[in-house]
This record gives C-alpha cells, structure tokens and sequence, in this order.
C-alpha cells in the first residue's frame, strides 16, 4: 500500500499562445500568487502557490472537454462563486454530494476546475 502524505502540486496546461494569459487568469481573477519554477525547467510554464499545493501550468495545445478536473477545497463558496461571476466566469453546477457544497467553471483554455466547500 503506497502511504500518501499530502497533494504536492497541480498541472494543468494551455496553448503557447495563450500563457499570458493564463498568467493574468490565474493571478489576477484567481488570485494566486506566483512563484518561481526551478531553472532546471527550461521549457515553458508559469507556478503558483495554491494554499499548501503547488498549481503548475504547462504549454499544451488544449484537449477537448472531458469530465477530468481539478477540485480545489476553500473557505468561503458563495464568495468565490460571486466574485468568478462578477469577472465573467460562467459558473457550472454539480449534481449534489452529501456533505459538500461545489461548483465548476472551465478556466478560458479549457481546463476543467471544481471549487468545494465541506458542510
């Protein structure tokens, strides 16, 4: 059995074309902050930090949509829910989970992201 600590990072990816803005998605809309990658990496691609996980983003032509994602705990959903919408983030609903409050929005380059809340 494989003991597992914790998540150590998230990767996602864009087409090259479109990495800044990826950049200002998420930093500006999301509002996370950016971090350095090791200059061992050499190709492409922006970090950030994402509460005690790391979010990378990577240079990929985008896959069509599909139901994979990534879900992100947080602390307060209605806020999140309210400030995506008022930067024109169009909000999908999930179908309900005991115990847990979501939503979904797909990220402008076709990334899937699921924001929770446990009740």
């Amino acid at each position: 059995m494989i003991k597992f600590k914790r998540a150590d990072h998230i990767h996602i990816c864009v087409p090259e074309s479109r990495l800044e803005e990826a950049r200002d998605f998420y930093r500006d809309v999301m509002g996370l902050m950016q971090i350095t990658r090791p200059p061992e990496l050499k190709d492409q691609g922006i970090w950030f930090a994402l509460a005690d996980i790391e979010l990378h983003i990577g240079v990929e032509e985008t896959l069509p949509l599909t139901i994979r994602h990534t879900a992100m705990e947080i602390t307060d959903l209605e806020a999140a829910r309210q400030l995506l919408e008022a930067r024109g983030v169009i909000i999908q609903k999930q179908r309900p989970i005991a115990g847990r409050n979501r939503f979904s929005f797909v990220d402008p380059f076709g990334n899937r992201m699921e924001l929770l809340e446990y009740a």
